[in-house]
């Protein structure tokens, strides 16, 4: 089976209903879509397993990744697709390493998108004008946005060979299409 965005909406809506979950799938996948774009990859089927990534969590989030693996194979989804999923949980809930451009940045965009949501919320236009400067400054702040794990950004963009601002802007620019969707147009919108 193919895995659309369409297809990864219909296996996770009955697991994830928490619209933060479901915000922070979104932010996901429109991360890895744009991450996709800059490898030369195909968008569309990025941003499905970026919208899949967290499929267990909601139900099980001190085992998750565990419950991932049989229902998504059971339901077609590839081995390939379901080993990128069970990578972003590297050495944090799995022992999958990301190997493959797309496994590296569901890995880094994971935590990234946090930071990047939480700079955006605290912006009177949203993330419409969210700055890549604005964004750095913000990250190097640990207090900020506390929760996001900054060394697994880092370890993700090292996979990468990237710098954490390169894939910050791309992230930023992915999200940005999608403001009003994602809730992130700001106090004006």
């Amino acid at each position: 089976m193919e895995l659309t965005f369409e297809k990864a909406k219909e296996l996770i809506a009955p697991q994830i209903t928490e619209e933060h979950l479901i915000i922070h799938s979104l932010n996901v996948c429109y991360a890895m879509e744009a991450m996709a774009k800059h490898f030369g990859e195909d968008p569309e089927h990025w941003k499905a397993v970026g919208y899949l990534h967290d499929y267990d969590y909601q139900n099980y989030p001190d085992e998750h990744l565990q419950h991932t693996e049989e229902p998504l194979l059971a339901a077609g989804v590839s081995p390939e697709d379901v080993r990128a999923i069970l990578s972003h949980g590297w050495e944090i809930c799995s022992d999958v390493k990301p190997e493959t451009p797309m496994e590296k940045s569901l890995f880094t965009v994971d935590e990234l998108t946090g930071i990047i949501q939480a700079c955006a919320r605290m912006r009177p236009a949203g993330i419409t004008d969210l700055e890549l400067k604005s964004f750095m400054k913000k990250f190097k702040d640990k207090r900020f946005a506390a929760k996001c794990n900054r060394e697994t950004i880092l370890k993700g963009c090292e996979l990468l060979g990237m710098e954490v601002s390169e894939v910050a802007a791309i992230c930023i620019e992915g999200m940005k299409a999608h403001a009003e969707e994602i809730g992130l147009l700001g106090t004006a919108g």
